[in-house]
């Protein structure tokens, strides 16, 4: 997302999809805690409060039963009956698109073949270069591959300019734009709207960019190595921004990123890497979302065979590989991209609105025209070029909300009212171009992954094409990074609710995939604050020393930054902030002296054993290890068991652990009852506040926990908070512990492992073996 959209509401949605009440305050008046209601000690149906629903859970919701073509999510969602004639329209009008396409090629997959004819391709042996350009009077190839003279090309009846050369013409690396006369009679260059590389003269401030012709001989292509992996139960996404990955301060490239960055990525356990700002975009500091040539690579960082390099590498490690894909706007530079092929004409002809349709303001970008045959080739194209050619294995689609509504989002706080989803507000050219876009992705890779980003919550975004849905996999819990900032700028730590926090967290469409996270890039970004910046400040430049006691702002902090990504379970991470990276990002501009200072990766932080930052990295390794090993991500049991306003005390079970977060600054709980879901011996799985994470280490970690039944004689059927059992912990402040149960049998045969060890020690090898041995030491005092 631009840095400048403002993010509104959260995603106002109930278990049904319903809309909200408007939020409880951050600081609530503390209740006496009540019990939670209902509940056998694993019960089947659904408790009061989930914290967080989890992909799996989402898969076994039930699909709706047989209905009307593309109506079946009203089925799904009783809300939705009032907007039955919207999306009935709205399914036609994805019908009638998708009939159009396949009555002139074969199939959707095959209309996503346009680079295989557009662009700079070879047809029976001759090399042709091919473009539409429906608003050019005229139009010439030149390059300086025939001196930048112009080669006219011919026009066919529908806007498609063509010229067709002896093959290799156009050599492999040839410079290479199109000449098009305006209709008010003046010429103008342009990079070809296929182009798959562009460059700019090194060391020339406000050069303009250079279509590249990119065909290398075999000996110089990429030879894939490594089958893409299969998608991962958990997703534990990596957001990552190559141009900015090295300490250096400089631009760091496609074989830094894959020789220094993905080990990391790896290490640490994450199994999704989401690469940002690879489509070429002539202005670096716009994040690279604004995108002039959405087929080329950004040649900041490289060549197109190095960044396939760096996604083989990465599918070796068993990491999917995705696209932060722009298809939401394009940078209005004309000169540079796709917007110079708007000379004016109608919008029939044109990839992009007009008028103020077509301007966004706040972005200062145009938008393209969705219900154009040409628009939907060029876009779908993109998107199985990037799926094909590079092997991306899914997308992020940015800046989802602009695309959804004609007002684009601007100066809108979404309520959950779902009149503000189904209106003449919306664009549904633009949401039937999503639908195909899913489908087309779908289609092609099974396995892939679509995320959108999207703040408004629109109901059935991420439901089945065929239900009616938009059919993304996954939306961005965006509303929880504005949640945290609210709540560490404006709100004492003695004052936080727990309830409202749960309920924050809980604000989701429980039959659709969100992927929940405490920051991004998006708070990093200079005017903004990381959650360790916002929480410690100034004092990182001074006070991240371990061989000094931490200061109570450092102590504070470390400790926050723990349990706010454990509570969010925040798995995708902006790269650094797993460590708690200092300061801002700030790209090279006038503003800053064109400096690259805070355009970087200060990896040698986290690598100094005597500072801090290691102990918040080794805690993000140990949550996702922690998943590894038990799934609680993915896991279908999500459930918030015990909300203690008074305590500021969370009991969560997530999968087989039991959660115990207690954020009171001050109070430490000897005995805290906590409910858990089975009865039996529980351990520490995982402690926030251990040494190994910057702790001071008041929890044992060898002890056994033993539950005792809720029920009493006066009441058999008694429960404590909807569970059969409790246990008692000691839970110190600001600090997050999980339990998990111990296995009975297991643990038997381990201390019967250990018993035999010990045992085969203390008596020593077996006769043959010290007689072996002691013929070999005979041996060797012997002479031949």
């Amino acid at each position: 997302m631009l840095p400048n959209l403002t993010r509104r509401a959260l995603e106002p949605a109930g278990p049904s999809g319903s809309a909200q009440a408007p939020p409880a305050p951050l600081a609530a008046a503390r209740p006496v805690p009540t019990p939670l209601s209902g509940g056998a000690p694993r019960p089947t149906g659904r408790l009061p409060r989930s914290v967080v629903l989890s992909a799996a859970a989402v898969d076994q919701a039930a699909s709706p039963a047989a209905a009307e073509d593309g109506l079946g999510i009203v089925a799904l969602d009783p809300n939705l009956q009032a907007h039955e004639e919207h999306l009935r329209y709205r399914w036609q009008q994805y019908r009638g698109t998708k009939d159009a396409i396949l009555a002139n090629e074969r199939s959707l997959a095959d209309f996503a073949k346009g680079y295989e004819r557009y662009g700079v391709v070879k047809e029976n042996g001759r090399t042709v270069y091919r473009e539409w350009a429906p608003g050019a009077a005229e139009a010439q190839l030149i390059g300086d591959f025939n001196g930048w003279e112009g080669q006219p090309m011919e026009r066919d009846d529908f806007g498609t300019w063509s010229i067709s050369l002896p093959d290799g013409a156009i050599p492999h690396g040839s410079k290479i734009k199109i000449k098009m006369r305006h209709p008010g009679g003046w010429w103008v260059d342009r990079i070809p709207a296929w182009a798959r590389w562009a460059t700019v003269p090194a060391g020339k401030m406000g050069a303009k960019y250079d279509g590249i012709h990119w065909d290398p001989p075999a000996s110089e292509r990429h030879v894939w190595k490594h089958k893409r992996p299969g998608r991962p139960d958990s997703l534990r996404i990596y957001e990552a921004h190559v141009g900015m990955s090295s300490e250096e301060e400089k631009v760091a490239s496609y074989t830094h990123f894959k020789d220094n960055v993905l080990p990391r990525i790896k290490k640490l356990g994450y199994n999704a890497i989401q690469l940002m700002a690879i489509q070429e975009h002539a202005y670096y500091g716009s994040f690279g979302y604004h995108v002039t040539n959405p087929f080329a690579v950004s040649s900041r960082s490289g060549t197109p065979e190095e960044l396939k390099a760096l996604i083989d590498e990465a599918h070796r490690l068993g990491i999917v590989v995705l696209l932060d894909v722009v298809h939401s706007h394009i940078s209005s530079n004309a000169d540079d991209g796709l917007a110079g092929f708007d000379l004016g004409q109608p919008e029939e002809a044109n990839y992009f609105k007009q008028g103020e349709a077509g301007y966004h303001s706040q972005w200062d970008s145009r938008l393209l025209n969705y219900r154009n045959y040409e628009t939907l080739r060029y876009l779908l194209s993109n998107l199985r070029w990037w799926i094909e050619e590079y092997r991306f294995d899914g997308f992020r689609f940015d800046g989802v909300t602009s695309m959804l509504y004609h007002h684009h989002g601007i100066n809108i706080g979404f309520s959950g009212n779902y009149n503000e989803y189904f209106s003449p507000a919306t664009n549904v050219d633009a949401v039937v171009y999503l639908m195909l876009a899913n489908e087309l992705v779908h289609e092609l890779l099974p396995d892939a992954i679509t995320i959108a980003e999207d703040v408004s919550g629109m109901p059935a975004l991420c439901r089945p094409v065929p239900e009616g849905g938009v059919g993304f996999d996954y939306r961005l819990g965006m509303g929880l990074p504005d949640f945290w900032i609210e709540l560490l700028k404006h709100v004492k730590d003695e004052d936080w609710s727990m309830s409202t926090l749960v309920g924050r967290l809980c604000n989701r469409r429980y039959t659709e995939k969100t992927i929940g996270y405490a920051e991004s890039h998006d708070q990093a970004l200079v005017g903004d604050q990381t959650v360790a910046f916002r929480l410690m400040g100034a004092e990182m430049y001074t006070g991240m020393s371990a061989l000094q006691d931490p200061s109570p702002v450092i102590e504070r902090g470390i400790a926050l930054h723990k349990m706010i990504r454990a509570v969010t379970m925040a798995y995708l991470n902006f790269m650094g902030n797993e460590f708690g990276h200092p300061e801002w990002l700030d790209f090279p501009r006038e503003g800053n002296g064109w400096s690259y200072q805070y355009c970087r990766r200060q990896w040698s932080l986290v690598d100094t054993d005597h500072l801090r930052y290691k102990f918040l990295n080794a805690w993000d390794a140990a949550c996702l290890a922690m998943d590894d090993a038990t799934g609680f991500i993915a896991s279908p049991w999500q459930w918030a068991t015990l909300i203690d306003d008074e305590k500021q005390v969370i009991v969560a079970e997530r999968g087989p652990l039991v959660w115990v977060f207690n954020f009171s600054p001050f109070n430490t709980y000897e005995g805290l009852q906590v409910p858990v879901p089975e009865p039996g011996r529980y351990r520490v799985a995982l402690d926030s506040d251990a040494w190994d994470f910057g702790g001071p280490g008041r929890v044992g970690h060898d002890v056994d926990h033993f539950t005792s039944p809720a029920a009493t004689k006066e009441d058999p059927s008694a429960q404590y908070h909807s569970r059969g059992q409790f246990m008692f912990v000691l839970s110190p402040p600001r600090t997050v512990v999980a339990y998990r149960k111990v296995n009975e049998e297991e643990e038997v045969a381990r201390e019967e492992a250990r018993r035999r060890a010990e045992a085969r020690a203390k008596v020593g090898p077996p006769p043959a073996v010290q007689a072996i041995k002691a013929a070999g030491n005979n041996n060797s005092n012997s002479s031949w």
